[in-house]
């Protein structure tokens, strides 16, 4: 077996090496200000493809959106018609442009996008989802202010199955007394 011990010889030439300690300041002192480092690089890379247009899916309830975006005039196409058209309701076209409020985007990028599945509520939320998972694919930085909103979770609530031997999900048949 071997030994693992070391001398102390050894561990002066370590603590000869060792930088110095920092001191703490003491009561009554300010902390020395710490030279602000060079900003971080982004963690992810920006994922463009060969048209410089950043894609994404975004989902909800029933509805799946492919969502394109691009450096533009803030031009939102939905299956071919523009958002007014295809999302009558404001609230519908507030929710969509949600994620360019967030990030102080506003009519910087055009969105194409196409959807099927599920309703109006449902395909606004998906074309939501998948409008900030293109943003931050476009520009990574932006992904902290789109992500503290909740705008890349999925949002997975959707209608409950109805049961064997119930009117609905829930619901009883109507009780007859005769």
């Amino acid at each position: 077996m071997s030994d693992n011990r070391q001398s102390l010889s050894d561990l002066a030439s370590l603590t000869a090496n060792a930088p110095a300690p920092v001191a703490a300041p003491e009561a009554g002192e300010a902390a020395a200000p710490v030279a602000p480092s060079a900003p971080a690089a982004p963690l992810r890379q920006q994922e463009i493809d060969s048209l410089g247009r950043a894609y994404a899916t975004g989902r909800r309830k029933d509805a799946v959106a492919r969502v394109w975006v691009k450096p533009g005039t803030g031009k939102i196409t939905v299956n071919g018609r523009d958002q007014e058209v295809y999302f009558a309701r404001p609230t519908l076209r507030l929710v969509i442009n949600q994620p360019f409020g967030v990030t102080d985007r506003e009519g910087q990028y055009d969105v194409i996008c196409t959807v099927k599945g599920g309703g109006l509520s449902g395909q606004a939320g998906a074309v939501k989802h998948g409008i900030a998972q293109a943003l931050t694919k476009y520009e990574p930085a932006l992904r902290s202010a789109v992500k503290a909103e909740g705008f890349l979770t999925r949002d997975s609530r959707t209608v409950e199955r109805k049961k064997y031997g119930k009117a609905k999900a829930r619901r009883s048949f109507q009780f007859s007394k005769r």
